[in-house]
């Protein structure tokens, strides 16, 4: 029993296991065409967990400024403070999500 990569995900496999244990990719029968079909899915699936997770950011750092203005949170207060971290939290996890967006479509090219 020999270790080999797995074609679509590149990680070791045994090479007498019928589909890899990793991304599921089937080892018998693969030609070239189906592998690229993985990979497209693949890609597509995380592109669209990249902009929910973009969404999500974005909720929150709206949210946060929205609840702070509308409840008219006075400085010190709990409800200025949870604004103001929704705020910040939100912001730099959409920076940071919209970076890594941008890493993969330049992987892509």
């Amino acid at each position: 029993m020999a270790v080999i990569n797995c074609p679509s995900c590149r990680k070791k496999i045994s090479d007498k296991s019928e589909s890899c244990s990793h991304c599921g990719v089937p080892l018998k029968g693969v030609d070239q065409e189906k592998l690229a079909s993985f990979e497209r899915e693949k890609r597509i699936k995380q592109q669209q967990s990249l902009m929910t997770h973009s969404f999500i950011a974005m909720l929150l750092f709206c949210g946060g400024f929205l609840f702070l203005f509308w409840q008219n949170a006075q400085p010190g207060s709990w409800q200025y403070v949870t604004a103001m971290s929704s705020t910040v939290i939100g912001f730099i996890l959409y920076i940071v999500t919209r970076v890594r967006i941008l890493l993969v479509k330049r992987k892509l090219k």
